[in-house]
């Protein structure tokens, strides 16, 4: 991730711009919006999401990489765990498959939206796009893993009728699900962190931070509260407005899984900036962190959260995907295995990456 520049830490506009989307989401939240309200909110969205990616900068300069690509990316699922179990717990029988259609929706979007327009970056500035295969390979076979028992299985299973888990199966999913995520972190922030450090085109390790001048304590401690403040601002304002996505949805004739992509594209907005700049300064390895982080932190926290939300939350909970869904999975992991083994990917895996990403968008409005 990019870092701030010194002295361009903290600004009268990044400061403010949290504030002033919260407080627009406050008078906001919970009512039918007129257009011009709309409209405000959109803009009070994109002005969070620009500040959201400049305090990540500067929490990231202070920490470190990956460190600073787990804050993001941690950060962004915690907030978007609990708006998908606020928006559960209030749309009953009929958001059975909400958590599903997001965190699939998240893994599409990362691991081809953002994946494919790094390496597209990197490679059109560069001419090839670098990057660490032992961590992106490692990151990438955690994702796959955890996509297929929390989003597969269920299919398949036969304790329950449809595509579900019995109680002692999404225990057991949640399970692992959080505990694969935290030995991935360990890995990635402690054990082999050279492994997600940003190399040269010849392998060489970039560690940057240790030469860099950091942001003080004090600096890094209030970007990192605006971060937060950034990030509820940006999902929020992303829920106020998706009655009027809904609406225009629905008045277009399209499905109803479409307002999920949608939300979930807002939702990963941040990331998708952040990935961008870095992949801009040949950075690419910073990039592919923040999407496999954000993929493996979208199933690995979402999924135990819902089992622990099912004690009380009505009706039943469909993790399975469907036939279509699991082609466009498998040919994801197919795809980026054969991106990531070679350690550098040129155009054309960029664009292979955004076709994927494309057909996932066009069969979710014509399914």
């Amino acid at each position: 991730m990019a870092a701030a520049k010194p002295g361009t830490f903290t600004t009268v506009g990044t400061t403010a711009v949290p504030l002033i989307a919260l407080v627009v989401l406050a008078f906001t939240w919970g009512r039918d919006l007129p257009g011009p309200m709309v409209v405000l909110v959109a803009v009070c969205l994109a002005a969070a999401v620009l500040a959201a990616v400049h305090h990540a900068e500067v929490v990231a300069h202070k920490v470190g990489e990956p460190f600073g690509s787990l804050v993001l990316a941690v950060a962004v699922t915690l907030i978007e765990v609990a708006l998908i179990v606020t928006l559960m717990a209030d749309g009953g029988p009929k958001a059975s498959s909400l958590a599903r259609d997001t965190v699939f929706a998240a893994v599409m979007i990362t691991c081809n939206g953002i994946v494919g327009l790094t390496l597209l970056v990197g490679a059109w500035r560069n001419g090839v796009a670098a990057f660490n295969t032992d961590g992106t390979v490692a990151a990438l076979s955690t994702v796959a893993t955890l996509a297929t028992l929390s989003l597969v299985l269920p299919t398949f299973t036969h304790g329950v009728q449809g595509p579900q888990f019995t109680t002692a199966q999404l225990a057991f999913a949640a399970i692992v699900s959080i505990g694969l995520y935290l030995l991935f972190v360990a890995m990635q922030t402690i054990r082999h962190r050279e492994y997600f450090l940003p190399v040269t085109r010849d392998g060489e390790v970039l560690d940057e931070e240790a030469h860099a001048h950091p942001p003080t304590n004090r600096e890094t401690l209030v970007s990192l509260v605006l971060l937060l403040a950034s990030l509820v601002a940006v999902v929020g304002n992303s829920k106020g407005i998706s009655p009027t996505i809904e609406d225009v949805i629905d008045k277009a004739g399209l499905p109803q899984s479409a307002v999920g992509v949608v939300i979930a594209l807002l939702v990963l907005l941040p990331e998708t900036l952040a990935a961008f700049r870095s992949a801009r300064r040949d950075r690419v390895q910073i990039s592919l962190n923040l999407a496999h982080g954000s993929a493996i932190a979208s199933i690995g926290l979402t999924i135990p959260a819902i089992a622990v939300a099912s004690i009380w939350l009505d009706g039943p909970l469909e993790l399975g995907l469907g036939a279509t869904h699991m082609v466009l999975l498998a040919l994801t992991m197919v795809v980026s295995a054969l991106t990531v083994v070679p350690g550098k990917a040129t155009l054309l895996q960029g664009g292979v990456h955004l076709v994927v990403f494309a057909s996932f968008v066009f069969l979710a409005i014509s399914p």
